[in-house]
């Protein structure tokens, strides 16, 4: 499989021109946006306090106010996941109790994926062990680059394994792939191993998720469908920040998957600071006035 760099290019720069959601619809879009977020905190200074204050957030993203402006009151609103890291995955899950919230935990030597295999597993368990529904493990880059696909496939079997009945999403680190036809293969051979979801960045590196990157990565979950009749979910990481760029990813998932690929169970959006933005703007639908950011703290 190759992939061509200004075919792709071309498709992604048709979506802005030809896509727009005004008003009502995308008020609607941006509320199934926030369905779709993998609220998320991935940093040094996490502690049990600020994991609890996110997970408060998850539950109720928006203010009451907007929530009763759109005739939303009763209809339970919250984000698709919280994830965080393997030490914090205990404070999430009592945090969450009863909401029906999963929790997402990165491991595998996260981000970076350069520790034993034998600790990657046993990161693994260890979240799992203390509640995590959801595991997001990171793959050896090594092994895209040199072109060690039996090497990728078994690694991710591995940890397909470790994560019992876990759902496990792949990252891909897609930034650091070189190349769109590396970032088909490996989306394709880490599906054959078994991952749930093909997601495409730690969001550490120097490049994240992209609308070509992502495109790429959504034709092999269209491909790997059409060939085996198995079901995968995509999630985009790093770098999403706003409400037209939620939009946008949306839009690709719309037109290249279909609906079914726009609900939690097949989509989700990694991200720290998008759901203040979204927030932002839905008080400007409700209101017609912008508010300070500041309004709309994450933690």
């Amino acid at each position: 499989m190759t992939v061509n760099l200004s075919a792709t290019e071309r498709r992604i720069a048709s979506l802005a021109g030809r896509r727009t959601v005004k008003k009502d619809w995308q008020a609607a879009w941006l509320i199934r946006a926030i369905e779709c977020i993998d609220l998320t905190t991935l940093a040094g200074d996490d502690t049990p306090g600020k994991v609890e204050r996110l997970c408060a957030k998850a539950r109720n993203p928006l203010r009451a106010d907007l929530v009763e402006a759109l005739g939303l009151s009763g209809y339970g609103l919250k984000t698709g996941a919280v994830c965080v890291y393997p030490m914090m995955v205990g404070t999430a899950v009592k945090a969450l109790e009863d909401s029906g919230i999963p929790v997402a935990s990165v491991a595998t030597g996260f981000p970076a994926g350069l520790t034993p295999m034998q600790q990657r597993l046993d990161e693994i368990a260890y979240a799992v062990g203390e509640g995590a529904h959801e595991i997001d493990i990171v793959i050896s880059r090594r092994h895209v680059l040199t072109g060690n696909w039996e090497a990728l496939y078994d690694e991710v079997r591995a940890m397909r394994e470790a994560c019992g009945e876990a759902h496990m999403k792949a990252i891909l680190a897609t930034g650091e792939l070189k190349t769109l036809s590396n970032v088909y293969k490996a989306s394709m051979v880490s599906m054959m191993a078994g991952a749930d979801f093909v997601k495409t960045s730690t969001g550490m590196e120097a490049v994240n998720a992209t609308l070509p990157v992502s495109l790429v990565m959504v034709r092999s979950v269209r491909d790997y469908l059409d060939f085996t009749g198995q079901v995968c979910g995509f999630k985009p990481a790093g770098g999403i920040r706003t409400a037209k760029d939620a939009i946008a990813w949306l839009v690709l998932m719309k037109e290249e998957l279909g609906g079914a690929w726009l609900k939690p169970d097949l989509f989700r959006f990694g991200a720290s600071s998008l759901l203040g933005d979204i927030e932002r703007q839905i008080e400007h639908y409700v209101t017609g006035r912008y508010s300070s950011s500041d309004r709309h703290g994450m933690a």
